[in-house]
């Protein structure tokens, strides 16, 4: 199999599954970080998961097979400009794009609003994100209606509009072997950043310092960015879910809670690991700390074939109320504490997320109203937690204790597999790499 191939695969799969019509997807557009500069450049996932095309201002039309003609897979990308790759770097070029990726035509970007109206003339079907972008959403109207407009001559614009996300959430969320791939090795990048992060960390330092560690590591080993913004969060930040300021002083005594993750080859990683600064854990903290492993573990073990999605939450949900209880947090039964949600004030969001492409991946978490089946191929994260913020009624010792344990989950045909099990989280583990 060629580099490309697996893309060219995908799109056949996805013309098939489209039965009829044209499929119009565009990549991500630049974005201004202000004045002239842009933001570093990234593309649209959907795209990219059919392509393996990486420049902006490219948009991929699929025409499904019909009853006399093939399948037919058209790219319009940027021309070859001399000039501009003096200033922009290297850019394929239709002819080129066509022949590396394998696609069947290829055309310059600035002919799509030509050709568009051509293509979609007697087609039963249009597949668009309608809804995601309000700019896409006229242009396909524009030139629905230019086909509209031939009806005198014969011409039909298509009668049905579907959206391609459903199709395509679907194909992305059981991952091949060559996106484990991917995902193994930007999972192995991560975990060599949080060691070095453990090891770096010491009182004195800032929340920022830390980050930049994490940074060198993602980069130094092929990562292209981070997959999401990292949370670096010390002491009471720990507490604050989506805490980014990461500009805090680090100060001994307290937990420093790290979500972080790279991107490597458009997919993503997602790790947490929450350490001593000072190297060793507090009594309290050392309790909070197993009770939140303990939730954990209970709840990857339900990751299997023939489970639901929320099975490992319910399972860490009942681990946790139960240490609420004897840590004298909550009071009352597990059960009256999980039909009350009274364990909430701890712990308030759910156990884990699907993971590709997106740190927060597509597919849906129910089918007709059930909790979805795990199947081997799907990845998601597990993630458990305990923040305790300084309220009546919680012991004082308890103040300002934010854990979360985070792991890559992939679904196998037997069970599951660790992705990210090479970073360090039991006490012992944690305790003897920051010595």
């Amino acid at each position: 199999m060629t580099q490309f191939q697996q893309f060219k695969s995908r799109r056949q799969i996805f013309a098939a599954r489209m039965e009829s019509g044209v499929a119009i997807i565009p990549t991500a557009p630049e974005q201004l970080r202000n004045r002239d500069a842009h933001y570093p450049y990234r593309f649209d996932s959907y795209f990219y998961y059919l392509t393996g095309f990486r420049e902006p201002e490219a948009v991929l039309v699929i025409i499904a097979a019909s009853r006399d003609t093939a399948a037919k897979h058209i790219l319009f990308c940027r021309e070859k400009n001399q000039e501009r790759e003096i200033w922009d770097g290297f850019r394929y070029g239709p002819d080129a794009a066509k022949e590396v990726f394998g696609f069947d035509e290829a055309y310059p970007i600035a002919q799509l609003d030509e050709l568009l109206p051509k293509l979609l003339i007697n087609q039963p079907a249009v597949y668009a994100a309608f809804g995601h972008d309000q700019s896409w959403n006229q242009r396909i109207i524009g030139w629905l209606n230019q086909v509209r407009e031939q009806s005198r001559a014969g011409a039909a614009p298509p009668a049905e509009i579907h959206d391609y996300r459903i199709v395509l959430d679907d194909m992305r969320l059981i991952k091949t072997s060559d996106e484990l791939q991917i995902m193994q090795r930007a999972a192995d990048i991560s975990t060599q950043a949080h060691q070095r992060a453990m090891q770096t960390t010491c009182p004195g330092m800032r929340e920022y310092e830390i980050e930049a560690e994490l940074l060198y590591t993602f980069y130094r080993h092929g990562a292209q960015a981070p997959a999401y913004t990292s949370i670096i969060a010390g002491g009471a930040n720990a507490c604050v879910l989506h805490y980014v300021e990461n500009n805090a002083e680090l100060k001994s005594g307290d937990l420093l809670l790290i979500d972080a993750g790279c991107e490597l080859d458009g997919y993503a990683s997602d790790i947490t690991r929450t350490f001593p600064i000072s190297g060793r854990f507090t009594p309290q903290q050392r309790d909070i700390y197993q009770l939140v492993l303990a939730a954990q573990i209970e709840a990857i073990a339900q990751v299997k074939p023939g489970n639901r999605w929320n099975d490992p939450h319910q399972a860490a949900l009942r681990v946790l109320a139960q240490g609420f209880i004897d840590l004298g947090l909550c009071q009352g039964s597990v059960d009256a504490i999980l039909e009350t949600e009274d364990y909430k004030r701890f712990y308030m969001h759910k156990t884990g997320h699907w993971l590709g492409m997106d740190v927060h991946d597509v597919g849906e978490y129910k089918q007709q109203g059930d909790w979805r089946e795990f199947q081997p191929g799907m990845v998601l994260t597990v993630e458990p937690g305990c923040y305790i913020r300084p309220a009546d009624n919680v012991p004082e010792h308890f103040w300002n204790i934010g854990i979360r344990i985070e792991d890559d989950v992939l679904v196998t045909h037997t069970g599951h597999e660790i992705l990210t099990t090479a970073a360090p989280k039991t006490i012992p583990e944690i305790e003897e790499l920051m010595q």
